[in-house]
């Protein structure tokens, strides 16, 4: 690895670090993507990140892809480069990104997992069919993650504090740190009121515990008990596959952009540093808009070349 390429990548990771206080994996994520680029940047003779054009990215995806690393690695390293350049834009060291023109390797990389809503609608149903405190926690957890996108341990992290200041929207502190507010609508918030009232007296033993979502014990509820419960609700539901938590996010995310919701919008909602890793979910909804097509159309899919066998 050449100095500038070095010092360009060692400002970048420091400016993570100080500026937008990134955890130390994600740091060294970036660092190992970046460094590797570096050396085969070296190799083909472009030594100073300044020399590096969209052909040499979209080179590097090439040579990543017969190395045999998948979409999703391909894409990763795509974005820590994106990110290293957007920010020596920033910086003034240099005008162009290389990268912008370079669509990231999607093809053949799993999309998520995402639950129709008719699914979602018998998910949130099922807790409450539990009247036990445990079975209205879980009914609040379950429509607070729905309605915002949380990754669970936000969803857990959340402190009792968090809800009482709430009027329809709830701040929170996401990955590196960073904190972004995110609304939530009325069911949510109707639920989140009855737990507090109805069911968190009774599992707070202590009377002292600032955590909102409290498990049998007292204590804050974990991220793994919140994911057995989660799946018995949904295997109760008669909803197949492994349902967690992350997969709501995504379903979040792709109902929002199939509801005409706005791409940069969902981006803020889901806390994600860069639009890329929130572009996966519009494939989700395209393709989930191609199976209705097929499915509804009189012409859709296979059913219209079967009727035009039929009528020749």
């Amino acid at each position: 690895m050449t100095g500038e390429f070095d010092a360009a990548i060692e400002g970048f990771l420091y400016w993570m670090q100080v500026e937008k206080h990134s955890s130390k994996h994600t740091i060294d994520a970036y660092g190992r993507d970046l460094r590797n680029f570096a050396e085969w940047a070296a190799r083909t003779g472009r030594g100073n990140p300044s020399d590096i054009g969209g052909t040499d990215v979209s080179d590097y995806l090439v040579f990543l892809d017969e190395q045999g690393r998948a979409p999703s690695t391909r894409t990763r390293h795509r974005t820590s480069l994106r990110r290293l350049f957007q920010f020596r834009i920033q910086e003034g060291h240099q005008q162009v990104d290389p990268t912008a023109r370079v669509r990231a390797p999607g093809a053949g990389s799993p999309l998520p997992t995402v639950l129709s809503q008719n699914q979602v609608e018998r998910l949130l149903i099922e807790p409450l069919k539990d009247a036990t405190p445990l079975g209205l926690r879980d009914a609040a957890m379950i429509e607070l993650l729905y309605a915002t996108g949380l990754r669970v341990s936000e969803l857990t992290g959340l402190d009792l504090v968090q809800i009482q200041r709430m009027h329809g929207l709830i701040q929170v502190r996401g990955k590196g740190d960073k904190e972004r507010v995110v609304p939530v609508g009325d069911r949510a918030v109707v639920l989140l009121g009855e737990y507090v009232q109805r069911s968190r007296p009774a599992l707070d033993k202590t009377g002292r515990s600032a955590a909102l979502f409290l498990g049998r014990n007292g204590t804050r509820l974990t991220r793994q008990a919140f994911w057995v419960r989660m799946r018995r609700h949904a295997v109760a539901a008669g909803i197949p596959g492994k349902v967690s938590p992350h997969v709501l996010r995504h379903s979040f995310a792709t109902h929002l952009l199939q509801h005409g919701a706005d791409l940069r919008a969902v981006q803020a909602m889901l806390g994600h540093a860069d639009i890329t890793t929130t572009e996966i979910y519009t494939h989700v909804a395209s393709e989930r808009l191609k199976r209705v097509h097929a499915s509804a159309h009189p012409r859709g899919g296979n059913k219209s070349r079967s009727r035009h066998r039929d009528d020749t």
